[in-house]
């Protein structure tokens, strides 16, 4: 809601903030009035120089630029008070990054100049806010994205369209380039600071089959609060992916299925509890023998971004069959993100 967010004392009043957000939605929308763009996975950022230093502010008001020194470079293509909304992404053998973006809140300088040459990253323009000191944000976003291609052309624009069969194809084969689904925009509303109105975004459902290779108590031994998933990898050996909860209205029929499996099982660290919830809970390891489909919303890095659900066990599957493809699929055709934004 508008107002939640506290609007940083520096920025000047020209520029609305805090930005745009979109409601999360089950199906795309279409018909007339709708534009469709990807949603890329990275730091939401309002790049602006309107009080004449350049800054790049995050969502919650918090500047960045210190984090993503590289991009101070893009000051000289920014016209005197304007102010661009995009994201920042760092790409890393043409797929999107979110693991990498998070190594640059660090507090040492050196660190992060390092990685700034080592991985740069790129601001991703989608709209315009202000330009030359005129505001742009109350226009409709047909308008603004007119506008946007005609006079920041120099920036890195994210592609745009109007067909939903091109926002489909996106949702569909986007997500090895680390893309998060697709955003839909009223072409006919202005931004609203802080407001959901105008913008809502729909993430691709996705389902993987795991091993389960243990789980953790709730309260030992009656009630399971989670179980743990694995891949196997290509030395053989079972990665640790996350954790899928499981449900008071579901603990009889999965604890019939999962406690037999304690007996005889392997030695296993399953690592980083406290990141996966698990704090203070007791894990056990469970012979990898039981085979669960489960709907995830995103991967970041060699685990699942949050925990997943539990859709239903698969005793047709053979446990060694769960891999990395499960969530990793190839990339086809070649497509890259820097190939995406020259499209």
């Amino acid at each position: 809601m508008p107002g939640e967010v506290e609007r940083p004392a520096e920025l000047d009043e020209i520029v609305p903030f805090p930005p745009m957000e979109a409601e999360l939605v089950r199906d795309l929308p279409t018909g007339e009035g709708w534009a469709y763009e990807p949603k890329w996975d990275g730091f939401r950022g309002v790049l602006e120089n309107a009080s004449g230093e350049l800054r790049l502010w995050s969502r919650n008001g918090r500047p960045l630029l210190r984090y993503f020194p590289e991009l101070r470079p893009l000051g000289e293509l920014l016209p005197k008070r304007s102010a661009l909304d995009g994201e920042i992404v760092i790409a890393i053998d043409g797929a999107v990054d979110f693991d990498a973006m998070q190594t640059r809140l660090h507090p040492a300088e050196s660190r992060i100049n390092r990685l700034a040459g080592e991985i740069p990253a790129r601001f991703i323009a989608f709209d315009v806010l202000v330009w030359k000191g005129k505001p742009q944000w109350q226009k409709p976003q047909a308008e603004r994205r007119a506008f946007l291609e005609r006079e920041a052309s120099a920036f890195d624009l994210s592609p745009a369209a109007g067909d939903p069969d091109a926002a489909t194809a996106w949702l569909d084969d986007l997500e090895h380039l680390g893309l998060d689904g697709v955003v839909a925009k009223r072409v006919d509303r202005p931004v609203e600071p802080g407001g959901r109105g105008a913008v809502v975004k729909v993430k691709p459902e996705r389902t993987a089959d795991c091993v389960v290779v243990g789980l953790r108590w709730k309260s030992k031994p009656d009630r399971i609060a989670t179980l743990l998933l694995g891949l196997y990898g290509d030395n053989g050996e079972i990665d640790y992916v996350g954790t899928a909860a499981v449900a008071a209205g579901r603990h009889a029929a999965i604890a019939e299925h999962v406690l037999p499996l304690l007996e005889e099982a392997p030695d296993r660290n399953f690592g980083e509890p406290n990141r996966w919830g698990g704090s203070g809970l007791e894990q056990q390891p469970l012979r990898p023998e039981l085979v669960v489909e489960v709907r995830y919303d995103k991967v970041q890095g060699n685990r699942f971004r949050h925990g997943t659900k539990l859709l239903r066990f698969r005793p047709d599957k053979d446990p060694r069959s769960c891999t990395w493809a499960e969530l990793r699929p190839p990339r086809e055709g070649g497509l890259t993100v820097e190939a995406l934004l020259d499209a």
